[in-house]
């Protein structure tokens, strides 16, 4: 079959591999949609982040060249021994986390925060840029008819802004900001409308990203336009109560940090590849709460029933959609050439 291989920066290559099988406790799925994430294109242009180059990851025993994709949905076309909960022609999502189920996160379990933690097409195990994909059955998640691939395929992403709101202390009727309307960001704000925030403020530069925040129902602001710092705080009366930083831009972080009012907090969504620097007293003197989240736990079910209701909707949100023969040119270099890309997703099938 066709794969997408990491073999290092700037590095993608199409190539040909034995397509997975489905051993004793797996599931072999026909993959439909995959989306590209940030973090794909982080490992693209800057990594190995959370790819194993030189050594094997310890869950997976794999190591560069590996097969990328996370963000995906499918259809089940075989079971492995000893499957009970999925049967062949489900309609499926992977929730992509590998975990030990030993180490002290795991007993809590909290198995995102694992000691040898990867994610399914960044540490190995295959990836969604390809035309199957072998999970163990306990990450398959089925979706129903009402859900269509396409939205499956945001389910992934969905997660990550919705155990992002999840974990932050944003309460029904609070004010809240989001720094950066990419995908995530779009997606933070959609998760914001479900949990009952009375006002969601988006932070963005490019034109295309804040018509999808206003279209949303996002208060963009531009910080071309605005000192946003200063806006927030008149327009909220003091502070907006949370402040979500999804843009991993160093500077960015310090505004996030001063946006949010006495006790407010900001919540660090993205992953940066630089240092960022702080001014400590700037947290200390407003007694704010500075933490963040990697990834996501317990949160597929409930994306998948808030997407029954409209919630995180792919027509809005999905700006491309390529072959997977198109997948670096069209899909990894598009977004880094066309700022008016959201979310690209890629089908690996004919």
């Amino acid at each position: 079959m066709q794969a997408l291989r990491w073999h290092g920066v700037k590095d993608l290559r199409l190539e040909n591999i034995e397509q997975p099988a489905a051993l004793p406790g797996k599931v072999k799925i026909k993959v439909e949609w995959c989306g590209i994430c940030g973090s794909d294109l982080h490992e693209y242009v800057a990594g190995p982040i959370f790819i194993p180059e030189n050594a094997q990851h310890p869950l997976t025993g794999e190591k560069a060249p590996i097969v990328m994709g996370h963000e995906f949905s499918g259809q089940v076309v075989e079971i492995g021994e000893g499957v009970t909960k999925i049967q062949v022609g489900d309609r499926v999502v992977v929730e992509p986390v590998f975990a030990c189920g030993k180490c002290d996160a795991c007993k809590q379990g909290k198995y995102n925060l694992c000691d040898k933690m990867g994610f399914l097409g960044l540490a190995g195990g295959g990836g969604g840029f390809s035309e199957y994909v072998a999970a163990d059955e306990h990450m398959v998640h089925k979706i129903p008819e009402s859900v269509s691939f396409e939205q499956g395929a945001l389910v992934e992403p969905s997660a990550v802004a919705l155990y992002a709101v999840r974990q932050s202390q944003l309460k029904v009727g609070d004010k809240a900001v989001v720094f950066g309307a990419g995908p995530i960001g779009l997606l933070v704000i959609e998760a914001l409308k479900a949990s009952g925030a009375s006002e969601i403020y988006a932070v963005e530069l490019s034109e295309e990203r804040k018509a999808k925040a206003a279209e949303l129902g996002a208060i963009v602001l531009d910080p071309k336009t605005y000192d946003v710092v200063e806006e927030l705080h008149k327009r909220t009366n003091g502070g907006v109560d949370v402040a979500y930083e999804v843009t991993g831009v160093p500077p960015v972080l310090t505004q996030a940090i001063e946006s949010t009012k006495i006790s407010g907090q900001i919540m660090i969504v993205s992953i940066f590849e630089k240092e960022a620097p702080i001014k400590p007293n700037n947290i200390v003197m407003k007694e704010r709460n500075l933490t963040g989240i990697i990834g996501y736990r317990d949160v597929f079910p409930a994306v998948i029933s808030l997407m029954e209701k409209g919630y995180f909707p792919a027509d809005k949100l999905v700006t491309k959609r390529i072959k997977l023969e198109e997948v670096i040119e069209q899909g990894f270099e598009g977004l880094l050439k066309e700022k008016n890309q959201v979310k690209i997703l890629v089908s690996p099938q004919s």
